[in-house]
């Protein structure tokens, strides 16, 4: 059942004050709200479970994310339900959710485990050495301290409570303090009372996590400026993650803020490719594009060809998959808003047109593609501006030099992709330096909404996809976030860490 509370070091906190989520359908439930209060009191606990559950070993980190990953499980249908109340995405959305959060707490388990990411490095002494000897140097990453999380609204698992900020930190051994979103806090609770259990199961120091549920900014301001605090993991807004941003720098001792912020993630559609398969690259936009009322970071928004005939074709064949896709209710109404808001800042500036439009209201969300020119949108900075939802832009180039100005004008992504054939690599080649630069993924002949949790994934970019180029939120090297390189000068081996063992 629903605790409709804080959990503070191993209690259930409740309040006077109190908020409710916003159900697509039956009653609302209610929530206390965070309060600074609760924020110094968790961090505190946070900094007690540090010097316990910072220098626990890595086996014992790894069954306590097992055990995470087994009490969430345990819990399936109860998320699942409250989920699909609060958000409105399919249960085979949620399901498939849970087993993405599930299994990358696995994942942390086994990485952390094998012990690479510790990046073990030894110059032995060499006391002869002229003119000078060198002295026995050792490195190895260790945590950093207390983690703050911040839940996203449009992953209700695999980026919030037990997501892979959490995972991460977990697996590097910083205790997380979690600010809840106020999107689903009922899916919260239920993942927070999981933890809970793995707490009690594996006896791990109750301080090691805390969740504080929204409903109150002064939490999410709270949380990066406390003192103890000493990194911020979140996925959200350009605005809100920004202005956190801020804070962090402006702090007597600024912290790393990784903040994943948003991306229109452009594909470039090269032209042996749309001559040869325009149809079939159309079908499968129009699918990402819609995918999760197009509510992915991920989703690409924006598709850049060269005019002519087979373009033409393209956009017609885009428009007319797009016009088959129906109604779909978004995360929340604050949300649906936002995405109407930016429909008709799209379709009121000058130089674009519209291709296929629809009509939606209240929290629901219907496609709707436009076109402009090469010319127009380097022109008009708004035009890359991510509008959160199924809306998307066409770019038409009038040669190749044009497009590749296209892509030198791009913001920071997270994602860039390629359509091509074998005959578009002199194109291909020319492009790819911008945009490696430009992005923190690139891809070919496929869709970026699908994000592997691998070795091998990176998913952030240069600002403002996000606020350091230099780290992941999926996959294991997003581990790297939370660690700090550490060397030791001629300390005895009985002294050592255990993990140079």
């Amino acid at each position: 059942m629903l605790t409709g509370k804080h959990l503070i070091a191993g209690l259930w906190v409740g309040g006077d004050a109190t908020f409710t989520n916003e159900p697509v359908s039956g009653t609302p439930d209610s929530f206390a709200i965070g309060t600074p209060e609760l924020v110094d009191r968790a961090a505190q606990a946070a900094e007690e479970a540090f010097w316990s559950y910072g220098y626990s070993t890595r086996s014992e980190r790894a069954t306590f994310l097992r055990a995470i990953a087994d009490e969430i499980d345990a819990r399936g249908d109860a998320i699942t339900a409250m989920g699909c109340k609060e958000t409105g995405l399919p249960e085979a959305r949620l399901i498939g959710e849970r087993g993405r959060t599930t299994g990358q707490l696995k994942l942390f388990a086994d990485h952390i485990e094998a012990g690479d990411y510790l990046d073990r490095r030894h110059d032995v002494a060499l006391p002869d050495r002229a003119p000078l000897p060198r002295p026995d140097i050792r490195l190895m990453q260790r945590p950093i301290g207390p983690v703050a999380v911040f839940g996203a609204s449009n992953f209700p698992l695999a980026f919030s409570t037990a997501g892979g900020d959490t995972a991460a930190a977990l697996a590097a051994g910083c205790p997380v303090v979690v600010k809840g979103h106020s999107a689903h806090p009922g899916v919260s609770d239920f993942v927070a009372q999981a933890i809970a259990a793995a707490i009690e199961t594996c006896g791990v120091h109750p301080g090691t996590f805390s969740q504080i549920q929204g409903g109150n900014r002064a939490v999410g301001q709270a949380v990066v400026t406390h003192p103890l605090i000493k990194a911020v993991g979140f996925t959200g807004s350009l605005g809100g993650g920004r202005a956190l941003f801020d804070l962090c720098a402006a702090r007597p001792e600024p912290i790393p803020f990784f903040g994943e912020l948003g991306s229109v993630n452009p594909m470039f559609l090269l032209d042996g490719a749309v001559s040869a398969r325009g149809d079939v690259i159309a079908a499968g936009w129009a699918s990402s594009l819609t995918m999760g009322a197009g509510q992915f970071c991920t989703k690409p928004g924006v598709a850049v060809v060269i005019a002519g005939p087979s373009a033409d074709e393209f956009i017609a064949a885009t428009g007319a998959a797009l016009a088959e896709t129906g109604s779909q209710t978004m995360l929340t109404a604050g949300i649906a808003m936002a995405y109407h808001n930016g429909r008709d800042r799209v379709s009121g500036t000058s130089g674009v047109r519209e291709v296929m439009t629809s009509t939606c209201d209240f929290r629901n969300a219907t496609p709707y593609l436009f076109a402009t020119t090469a010319a127009e949108w380097l022109a008009n900075d708004t035009l890359g501006e991510e509008v959160f939802g199924p809306l998307g832009m066409v770019v038409t180039a009038c040669d190749a030099d044009e497009m590749l100005a296209v892509a030198q004008s791009l913001q920071g992504q997270l994602t860039c992709t390629l359509h091509m054939d074998d005959s578009d690599a002199v194109m291909a080649r020319r492009l790819m330096p911008v945009l490696e630069r430009k992005a923190g993924r690139v891809l070919a002949n496929g869709f970026p909404t699908g994000v592997e949790v691998c070795d091998t994934m990176v998913h952030g970019g240069p600002y403002p996809a996000s606020t350091n180029f230099g780290a992941t939120s999926v996959g294991t090297m997003s581990i790297r976030r939370f660690l700090r390189p550490v060397s030791y000068q001629n300390i005895p081996e009985a002294v050592l860490p255990d993990d140079f063992g």
